[in-house]
């Protein structure tokens, strides 16, 4: 008769426990997500009819007219949805690229179409744009004055750290992220918005960043680590073999210790990431004698997602230069800017220093300009040219920056400089630089994928921020290491490689050649010579002649001091000390 009773009290005390420990639980502290997908919306097949000497495209079901320009096949998509521009091969398909339409004050980026024939007069291809998403993490730990203590990271651009989030203050007004950007005097709110505690869910307004973000909380697992919170011990495996271009191996067969390069995987696995300038590793590769021996990727990237190059890029544009060279494009490294860029005849009333800067220079950094990308007074500093908006022709704007050096005088680094050299490289071919690009090395480097950055007039940028799969833009790498040859064929010529990764000048410490730095590292008890192309963040793909290797890192630390980790630690003190002489 009094097991009911008892059986209610229990039921009443559990009850109690229960809700007094979810009367303790913080309901702001704790590791939050959010994540916006901004577009581009039209994506998907795509097909071009010929009717005679008419063309029609059919994409996203809708009928365009084809308009021939400059021997190119050209079609917009309404309401400014995007653009396509491509060239009919005799006997074969079209080459095209595709525009979406610019992103948070870009241009946006071109990205391949190639369309096959499925007939005498029909071509079929995919429309497969650069996807703009936008991913924050928000680390909050309650303080006894009531504050939080906030760290806001960002994967795609490390903007929490731009913004130098610090704190989040929430009271009656709501909830505030209060940082101290580089332009703001003092710290201030940089994102606004309010609990949801039906939803449990954190709304923040982020003006800076294209609107509201929804967060809700994260797991163990959350890519906000490099391999969870509390990842396994890890084990090497052999990458997976692709019909790519490379062959896979293991470490031993190469003459690399397999204990120490897991040892370097784990350190990077178990890296804290509660401090600012955690590094954030997003990949490792590694390639001995021609095989690819390891391929690892953190904090939720993969070998499939395109990734953003910085800097590193500009290697790029240079290595496309020479190749447009060994071609026979009317260009060479003596090849005078202005001239090239005025249809062949020097501006009137040029001044003598613009009259002497060559394609070298530019490729060197010595052009002369008052640039420099670390110096705001400087009218040709990347971010003072792409913040501005009376012109939005980068080769113009760059064309009318005045003069601080004379040209081969003194390096400074400076984008706007392999910027111009790509606008060199477009008058010469009278080519959009992309469609060279397929040519002379996607196509012969099995490249398939790809995002190339556009000014907002869409013209191709060549100062960075290209976006490549991590395997893809390793081959580049091994190009340079084998005398500019890939799989036999010879891509650049012997001079061009050796004036590239040559130290013809020096930027701060580094040496620097054609938009490739040359650094030497400690292996052994003595110093061994590389080249690199380096992009903030952690960007690297370095490459060991003597020792027939070639390393690659991309990472995420573009406003913080973690990119420092990947040649500064992990390169030297880990994978070096693993490789064999």
């Amino acid at each position: 008769m009094m097991r009911p009773i008892v059986l209610t009290l229990a039921l009443a005390v559990l009850c109690t426990d229960v809700a007094r420990a979810q009367s303790t639980v913080d309901p702001l502290a704790g590791l939050w997500r959010a994540r916006r997908w901004f577009g581009p919306e039209v994506r998907g097949p795509l097909v071009i009819r010929r009717e005679g000497t008419r063309y029609t495209a059919d994409l996203n079901g809708q009928m365009l007219p084809v308009h021939i320009e400059n021997g190119e096949l050209r079609f917009e998509m309404p309401r400014g949805g995007g653009s396509f521009r491509g060239i009919l091969q005799a006997g074969a398909g079209i080459v095209g690229m595709w525009r979406p339409p610019g992103t948070q004050g870009n241009g946006g980026y071109a990205t391949p179409v190639d369309l096959a024939p499925a007939g005498p007069d029909e071509w079929h291809g995919e429309v497969v744009p650069y996807d703009d998403t936008f991913t924050f993490w928000l680390l909050l730990r309650r303080r006894p004055d009531g504050t939080y203590s906030a760290l806001l990271r960002n994967v795609e651009r490390d903007f929490g750290a731009l913004l130098g989030v610090k704190t989040l203050v929430s009271d009656s007004a709501g909830v505030r992220l209060i940082g101290k950007a580089p332009w703001m005097r003092q710290p201030a709110a940089v994102a606004t918005g309010r609990y949801d505690a039906q939803d449990s869910a954190l709304v923040l307004s982020v003006p800076s960043r294209g609107g509201t973000y929804e967060f809700h909380r994260d797991g163990d697992d959350s890519a906000f680590y490099p391999r969870g919170k509390h990842p396994a011990r890890y084990v090497y495996r052999t990458p997976l073999a692709r019909d790519d271009g490379w062959r896979s191996g293991t470490l031993a067969s190469v003459g690399i210790d397999r204990a120490g390069i897991e040892r370097a995987v784990q350190a990077i696995c178990d890296t804290p990431m509660d401090t600012l300038d955690a590094p954030q590793v997003h990949a490792l590769l590694i390639v001995r004698h021609g095989t690819l021996v390891l391929e690892e990727y953190f904090h939720g990237q993969h070998r499939d997602q395109l990734h953003d190059l910085r800097s590193a890029s500009k290697s790029l544009t240079a290595t496309l230069i020479g190749a447009a060279m060994r071609t026979g494009a009317p260009i060479g490294l003596g090849t005078p800017v202005y001239q090239l860029m005025n249809a062949g005849t020097f501006p009137a009333g040029l001044e003598p220093r613009k009259r002497a800067m060559t394609l070298e220079h530019l490729l060197n950094m010595s052009s002369g300009y008052f640039c420099d990308d670390g110096n705001m007074d400087a009218p040709g500093a990347e971010e003072v040219m792409t913040n501005q908006d009376q012109q939005p022709d980068y080769y113009r704007y760059t064309l009318n920056v005045p003069m601080a050096f004379d040209p081969g005088d003194t390096s400074i680094y400076c984008s706007a400089n392999p910027n111009l050299a790509l606008g060199m490289l477009a008058r010469a071919t009278n080519e959009f630089p992309p469609f060279t690009f397929h040519r002379l090395l996607a196509k012969p480097l099995r490249i398939n994928r790809y995002g190339w950055a556009l000014d907002p007039t869409g013209q191709a940028y060549g100062g960075g921020s290209m976006q490549m799969l991590p395997r893809d833009f390793m081959k580049l790498g091994q190009l340079m290491l084998d005398d500019g040859q890939w799989k036999g064929k010879r891509i650049l010529s012997h001079e061009f490689v050796a004036r590239a990764t040559s130290s013809i000048h020096h930027i701060g410490d580094r040496g620097y050649g054609l938009l490739w730095w040359v650094v030497d590292f400690p292996y052994r008890g003595k110093s061994i010579h590389s080249f690199a192309a380096l992009g903030n963040g952690g960007q690297t793909v370095t490459v060991f002649p003597s020792l027939d290797l070639v390393i690659a890192t991309y990472g995420g630390s573009y406003a913080s001091r973690g990119w420092r980790y990947m040649q500064g630690d992990l390169i030297p003190n880990y994978i070096l000390p693993a490789v064999s002489q």
